[in-house]
């Protein structure tokens, strides 16, 4: 199916007159975890006060681990946290039901008109292609309009189906509202009819064996089911200026298999992963924030190479315009991570 693009010229207009002009850059905002809350349940909207100065980015979950007669319940009660509370930098999300369920619509109709510009981010699951992020896109714009809405919502799309995989390109580039992208292993893994149950993490019987010597035993070595999928997907958001995002780690039993998973994703160049449980806070913090030492090393290769090119010598490893770059990154970041987190603000020693 051929969908046409947007000319050029038309791609940063508004969908809808009085709707708020396209963001040409991403705000930049620190997103290294996505925590993801019930909001049907009071005891967990009661804890949103304390959340708001822990997490990075808050998420009202309305899909998958809701239940059908909760769904009105879990909106409703999204709407009275974001009421109720102040978010300051910290981001207020929201994961809709599927475009093929019977809330969807009203999720985005409902929440946008009760939270307007309070509603930082819609994130959309099982997107298949770029014509489900054109319909949340155009309904946006409309009810950004409607209700006088003074800053664009963005737009999240999990990337859960096999269809959505083979789109990832076009479904990054959909749109100006466009903020990332997240992996979502467990239904990628049903679409795929992959041979698995877990939440993400690995799986014992993917492996490699090492070659035979004699009657030894044969190591085996457990590799990473989401490598493929986590690398096209960095690459679609890299190139179109968008953020990616490993998704949930299912085992809560299991710290030190999440950091890994997590360590993996950040190293391939995700800003961030979802947290299903406060422990997982920590843990993405702890990983999607640059190690003090390696951004120490990082601002001086950048003190060295003021202008980025040519060629120096660091600790005996040679420095030139690419190692400048990945520097780059890293300081960065860390400048993002600091103004957040007094602690590692002393760390990074960054002036």
């Amino acid at each position: 199916m051929h969908v046409p693009e947007k000319l050029p010229r038309n791609f940063y207009k508004p969908l809808a007159i009085g709707a708020p002009e396209p963001y040409r850059e991403l705000p930049v905002r620190l997103e290294r975890m996505i925590h993801f809350l019930p909001p049907h349940l009071e005891k967990f909207r009661a804890k949103v006060p304390e959340l708001i100065g822990t997490v990075d980015v808050l998420l009202g979950n309305l899909e998958d681990a809701i239940p059908a007669d909760a769904k009105v319940a879990a909106r409703e009660g999204l709407i009275a946290l974001g009421r109720a509370n102040d978010f300051g930098a910290t981001g207020l999300w929201t994961r809709i039901n599927a475009l093929n369920s019977p809330w969807a619509v009203d999720d985005i109709v409902e929440l946008v008109g009760a939270l307007g510009a309070k509603l930082d981010v819609v994130m959309v699951p099982k997107v298949d292609g770029p014509w489900d992020i054109h319909y949340v896109d155009q309904l946006l714009a409309q009810l950004e309009a409607k209700h006088a809405v003074g800053k664009p919502i963005l737009i999240h799309a999990i990337l859960e189906t096999a269809e959505g995989v083979k789109n990832v390109d076009a479904i990054a580039a959909a749109s100006p509202r466009m903020h990332g992208m997240s992996l979502g292993p467990a239904d990628l893994a049903a679409s795929r009819a992959m041979k698995t149950t877990r939440v993400g993490g690995g799986h014992p019987d993917y492996a490699v064996l090492a070659d035979p010597n004699g009657d030894a035993p044969r190591t085996a070595f457990q590799q990473d089911l989401w490598h493929y999928t986590v690398a096209k997907m960095v690459d679609a958001c890299a190139a179109n200026g968008i953020k990616p995002f490993y998704g949930p780690f299912g085992d809560f039993a299991d710290p030190a298999a999440c950091e890994a998973q997590f360590r993996n994703a950040f190293l391939q160049g995700c800003v961030g992963a979802w947290s299903l449980h406060p422990t997982q806070v920590d843990i993405a913090k702890r990983v999607f924030s640059p190690d003090p030492g390696e951004v120490r090393f990082a601002a001086r290769i950048l003190e060295a190479m003021p202008d980025g090119t040519g060629a120096v010598m660091i600790d005996g490893k040679m420095q030139d315009d690419a190692t400048w770059k990945q520097a780059k990154v890293i300081v960065d970041l860390a400048r993002i991570v600091a103004a957040r987190d007094p602690a590692l603000a002393a760390a990074y020693g960054l002036s």
